[in-house]
């Protein structure tokens, strides 16, 4: 990829810093896309999907860690129960001051989706699109019981071990943080249903049938949720990773929905056939 040029920085927060890795490729112009990782995820962790997003889409790419994961500053106590919105409150607005960013996209991962959304919804002159990659929308019996095996998995030492190439000795940090919040009680009456209503820009809801941490109600609760032109694609036969399972079908699908809000023809997407997304729904 020696088209796409690499920058790395760290940045200021409330409790410490966090990495950031900016990804660009020639010619790239408009404002950037962000990138929000999931549970258990890091900048790394991306791998190669955001610098081959950043050519498909000629703009730039943006990825953190945020605070405790990956390259960040480790986090004394566990996330509270109101870490998504406390992400999109106190976190993500300081990452994008700093970068001085005034415009904005996102694409997030499983709960980066969702932060993706509570973001689209609080930062609303900022956002001009969602692409939200298997988001829970709320807590769902297949979600407790999706993490409550990994927890276990995770309890073998090799597999703490794998964690810790990506997050160093946060690593238990990390996974208690995922774990122990989910499944606590407490967070059991979550959802996006308080912020679904405040988001005017358009949203794409990418979901695989097989996703093993939620159904396809998640991505359903999303579309039909949100006050902007939305598009609904579930992807047959993929899992929990669309971006890394089909990659290819992820890419065309984020930049053939960017294309569309850029001509400002929003309703001339593909038919719903195959792994092509539904049509947008119109604005309210």
């Amino acid at each position: 990829m020696s088209d796409v040029r690499i920058e790395d920085v760290f940045v200021d927060v409330p409790g410490g810093s966090v990495f950031v890795r900016k990804w660009t490729a020639d010619k790239s112009d408009n404002s950037p896309v962000v990138l929000l990782h999931d549970s258990l995820g890091s900048v790394e962790l991306w791998r190669d999907f955001p610098g081959t997003l950043a050519q498909r889409l000629s703009r730039p790419v943006i990825a953190y860690d945020r605070l405790g994961f990956g390259r960040s500053s480790a986090r004394q106590g566990l996330p509270s129960t109101d870490f998504i919105a406390e992400e999109a409150r106190i976190y993500f607005p300081a990452i994008i001051s700093a970068l001085g960013l005034a415009k904005f996209s996102l694409f997030g991962h499983s709960v980066g989706g969702a932060m993706a959304l509570v973001i689209a919804a609080t930062q609303v002159s900022g956002c001009q699109w969602v692409a939200s990659e298997s988001a829970q929308a709320f807590v769902e019996p297949r979600t407790l019981t999706g993490i409550l095996a990994a927890k276990e998995q995770f309890g073998r030492p090799e597999q703490l071990n794998r964690l810790m190439k990506w997050h160093g000795d946060k690593a238990q940090w990390v996974l208690d943080a995922w774990t122990q919040t989910w499944l606590s009680p407490a967070f059991a009456s979550w959802s996006l249903d308080p912020y679904l209503g405040h988001i005017r820009c358009p949203v794409l809801a990418i979901h695989g049938d097989l996703d093993e941490y939620g159904s396809v109600e998640f991505p359903n609760r999303i579309v039909s949720g949100v006050q902007g032109a939305s598009q609904l694609a579930i992807l047959r036969e993929c899992g929990h990773v669309p971006h890394r399972e089909q990659q290819d079908q992820v890419l065309e699908l984020v930049s053939g929905f960017a294309a569309s809000m850029e001509s400002g023809h929003p309703d001339t997407l593909a038919p719903d056939n195959s792994n092509k997304p539904k049509p947008l729904r119109g604005t309210a």
